[in-house]
């Protein structure tokens, strides 16, 4: 049974929220996410909601990393597969912590991005960050290390969505 609190507490911890919120302080403002062996760290505030896989309609005479059309509620999403994208083995639809990424709505696109798996919220403080990687694209803008010192890459979503290559799905 969930605890119960008050009318009183409850306004008061909103209160400190919002008031952390407006003062620009944040405990976990990145998301985490595998993309075949890769690990990625989007801005929480640039990404869009997480989906589960629904069934997606195939579009002929594209690339292999554009893996079809997704009907979210009514609206229709171009489907990247970002494994492929970047260049690593295609994604099994039928992995168990594959989820979609709707990332160009708030960029005025409808696109998502299907990931391995989602790994949570993350602390930026908890990164050490370094440069990008040699020859990066530019919606790659850094790699972070973690305490564990696993290296993740920093995703640049508005500069994804005006990469032509991303764009072009053209095979």
């Amino acid at each position: 049974m969930s605890r119960r609190i008050s009318l009183r507490e409850f306004q008061e911890h909103l209160s400190r929220r919002l008031s952390g919120a407006a003062q620009g302080e944040s405990a976990a403002s990145l998301l985490g996410v595998q993309a075949g062996k890769s690990l990625w760290l989007l801005d929480l505030s640039a990404s869009g909601e997480i989906v589960s896989l629904p069934p997606l309609t195939q579009v002929p005479l594209t690339t292999t990393a554009f893996i079809g059309l997704a009907n979210i509620r009514g609206n229709l999403y171009s489907v990247t597969d970002f494994p492929a994208f970047l260049g690593e083995d295609a994604t099994s639809l039928q992995a168990p912590g594959v989820r979609l990424l709707l990332v160009g709505a708030r960029h005025g696109s409808n696109a998502a991005l299907l990931v391995s798996r989602l790994l949570g919220l993350k602390n930026p403080v908890d990164f050490e960050i370094g440069p990008a990687p040699e020859q990066a694209p530019a919606w790659n803008v850094a790699t972070l290390t973690d305490k564990e010192g696993r290296k993740w890459q920093r995703l640049d979503l508005q500069a994804l969505l005006a990469d032509p290559k991303f764009m072009n799905i053209v095979a």
